[in-house]
C-alpha cells in the first residue's frame, strides 16, 4: 500500500449519536452503559484499553492492558510492579486510558492518577487467574532483557511441575492498580467527521462537571 492509499483510508460513522442529554451525570455510570452495550454487541475482548505513562521527564509509553474491574473509585488492571509501566508509575503517577470499540464507533478517554490496589486485592486476584497464568508471572521478568525464548519455556516448565499439586504464591512484584479518574470523554463517531464529544470533568471528590467538544 502507497501513501496515497493510505491517505485515502475513510470511514464514515453513522451507527448512534451521543447528546448531554442522552449521557448520565455520572462517567462510571455512563462508561458501565456502554460497556454493557459492548459486551452484548460481542466486540473482540471489549475490555482491552490503552494504558498510557510517562517516565518524570515526560517520556510517553502505551501498551494494551485488560480492564479487570471498575466502580466508583476508578479502573483496575494487574500487571508485574517492575515492569517499564510499572516504574513509570512509582515516578510518575499520572496515566491514561483509552477504549476504543470500533464495532460501536465509539471511543472513550480517560485522565487520572494511578495507584496500587491493596495486597489482598491483589492476592484474591492472581489466584483467580488460570495456573499457567500464576507460574508465568513468577517466570516473566517483564520489559527486561532475557536469554531467549528457549529458557523462558524452560523455567516455565520447571515451575509448572514445582507447583503441579500446590498453590502458586503471588510474587510479591506482582498486583493490582487502579486508575482514579479526573477526566472522562465519550466519543461517538458522526458522519463528515463531526464526532459528538461528551466530557465529564471532576469538579471535587464526588461531583463531575459535563461539557461538549469540538470534534
Amino acid at each position: 500500500m502507497n501513501q496515497q492509499e493510505i491517505q485515502n483510508l475513510r470511514q464514515d460513522y453513522s451507527a448512534s449519536t451521543l447528546s448531554e442529554n442522552s449521557t448520565k451525570g455520572d462517567p462510571i455510570k455512563q462508561f458501565e452503559q456502554w460497556f454493557n452495550e459492548a459486551l452484548e454487541a460481542k466486540l473482540h475482548e471489549p475490555n482491552a484499553m490503552t494504558l498510557s505513562t510517562a517516565t518524570v521527564t515526560g517520556k510517553p509509553s502505551a501498551r494494551i492492558v485488560l480492564l479487570k474491574g471498575f466502580h466508583a473509585g476508578g479502573f483496575i488492571f494487574f500487571t508485574n510492579y517492575l515492569s517499564r509501566k510499572g516504574k513509570e508509575i512509582a515516578k510518575n503517577p499520572q496515566g491514561a486510558l483509552t477504549f476504543f470499540w470500533g464495532g460501536l464507533e465509539r471511543q472513550v478517554r480517560i485522565e487520572g492518577t494511578i495507584e496500587k490496589v491493596s495486597k489482598e486485592e491483589s492476592e484474591k486476584y492472581f489466584h483467580s487467574r488460570p495456573k499457567g497464568s500464576q507460574v508465568g508471572a513468577i517466570v516473566s521478568p517483564q520489559s527486561q532483557e532475557i536469554e531467549s525464548r528457549d529458557a523462558l519455556e524452560q523455567k516455565w516448565n520447571q515451575l509448572e511441575a514445582e507447583y503441579a499439586d500446590k498453590e502458586v504464591p503471588k510474587p510479591s512484584y506482582w498486583g493490582g492498580y487502579i486508575l482514579n479518574p479526573q477526566l472522562v470523554e465519550f466519543w461517538q463517531g458522526r458522519p463528515s467527521r463531526m464526532h459528538d464529544r461528551i466530557l465529564y470533568k471532576k469538579t471535587d471528590k464526588k461531583t463531575w462537571k459535563k461539557v461538549r467538544l469540538a470534534p
